[in-house]
C-alpha cells in the first residue's frame, strides 16, 4: 500500500515546485537588485566626474574667503590707524584753539588797556604839571570808604583764571 518510491517521487515533485515558487519570487527582486547595482554604479560615476571640480571649487572658495578676511582685518587696521590720526589732530586742534582764545584775550585786555589810556590822556592832558607826572588826588580822610574783600581772597593770592579776570 504504502510505496517508498512513491512518497520519495512526490517528496522530491514538492521539493521541486517549492524551488519554483522561490525562483518565481526571488526573480522579481533580482531584477531589482541589478537595476539598484546599475543606478549605483552610475552614481558613483557622475560623482567621479562631479566630484573633484566640485571639492576644487570649494577649496578655492575657502582660499578666497581667507583671502578677504585678510584684507578686510587690513582694512579695519587702517581705519583704527585713521580714527586715531584724527582723534590726535582734533587733541591738537582743541589745544591751539585754547591757545589762541588765551591770545586774543591777552590782545583784547593789552588794547582796552591801551584805549583806556590813551582816552585817560586825551581827556586829563591839561591836568598834568609841567613836570609830566600826574598829582595824586585824594579824599581827606572822613569821606574814605573802607575796603571790604571777600574772605576767601582776604588772605590769599588771586586765583589765575577766575571769573572776575575774565569779566
Amino acid at each position: 500500500m504504502i510505496d517508498p518510491l512513491f512518497w520519495l517521487g512526490f517528496s522530491i515533485l514538492l521539493v521541486a515546485v517549492s524551488l519554483a515558487a522561490v525562483l518565481v519570487a526571488l526573480l522579481p527582486a533580482v531584477q531589482e537588485i541589478a537595476r539598484a547595482a546599475r543606478s549605483i554604479e552610475k552614481l558613483a560615476d557622475t560623482l567621479n566626474r562631479e566630484l573633484p571640480p566640485t571639492l576644487e571649487s570649494i577649496r578655492l572658495t575657502g582660499i578666497e574667503i581667507t583671502e578677504l578676511t585678510d584684507d578686510v582685518s587690513e582694512g579695519v587696521k587702517s581705519a583704527s590707524q585713521v580714527v586715531k590720526n584724527v582723534d590726535k589732530s582734533i587733541d591738537g586742534a582743541k589745544t591751539q584753539a585754547k591757545k589762541v582764545q588765551v591770545s586774543t584775550r591777552s590782545l583784547l585786555t593789552g588794547v582796552k588797556a591801551a584805549w583806556k589810556t590813551f582816552n585817560r590822556s586825551n581827556n586829563t592832558n591839561n591836568n598834568f604839571p609841567p613836570s609830566g607826572h600826574r598829582s595824586v588826588d585824594r579824599l581827606p580822610p572822613g569821606q574814605r570808604m573802607p575796603l571790604d574783600f571777600p574772605a576767601e581772597r582776604s588772605t590769599s593770592y588771586p586765583k589765575e583764571n577766575s571769573q572776575a579776570d575774565k569779566d
